[in-house]
């Protein structure tokens, strides 16, 4: 429990104002089905069910969400959900801490 505390400490830093972004510093950009916030009933169910705990419950959490990888295709092409670059993809299909990526 200690060790998922400590872990969501850098969500905090990713919790500023949801602008888009041209780039993703942090990883690949993400392909997302769909996104919502950790206080949401979606979004709190979901990380109730794995276990993660994040201080924030307006940091936005990305469902459904896979890499963008392939060469040659822009941010978002390709993606009938929300393009989105996430500052935590240590979870599975759930990205946390995302913002647009335009």
């Amino acid at each position: 429990a200690i060790a998922l505390a400590i872990s969501a400490l850098p969500l905090l830093a990713a919790a500023t104002p949801l602008e888009a972004r041209n780039s993703c510093d942090t990883a690949p950009v993400q392909c997302c089905t769909s996104t919502t916030t950790a206080g949401s009933p979606a979004g709190s169910k979901i990380l109730g069910l794995l276990g993660v705990v994040v201080q924030d419950l307006d940091v936005v959490v990305g469902l459904g969400c896979t890499p963008i990888t392939v060469v040659g295709v822009g941010a978002g092409e390709g993606c009938s959900g929300s393009t989105v670059c996430c500052a935590d993809n240590s979870h599975g299909l759930i990205s946390i801490g995302c913002v647009p990526v335009s």
